[in-house]
């Protein structure tokens, strides 16, 4: 399974209708189905793009 955010609106294999910018988990086959219509982006594990960097206590970023 693959968490993605929806660009635009979609209704899903079970009639469940997700708003555009709503987050759900597909498999790869629904991925690409997705991609191909481009309706999703995919969401970093991350957290949307946080730094990875650790960041101590003499560091001067917040």
């Amino acid at each position: 399974m693959v968490y993605v955010r929806l660009e635009s609106e979609w209704t899903d294999g079970d009639g469940v209708n997700h708003a555009a910018g709503e987050t759900v988990d597909v498999d790869a086959a629904t991925l690409a189905e997705l991609q191909a219509a481009g309706i999703v982006t995919e969401v970093p594990k991350s957290g949307g793009g946080a730094t990875t960097e650790w960041v101590g206590p003499t560091s001067t970023k917040p």
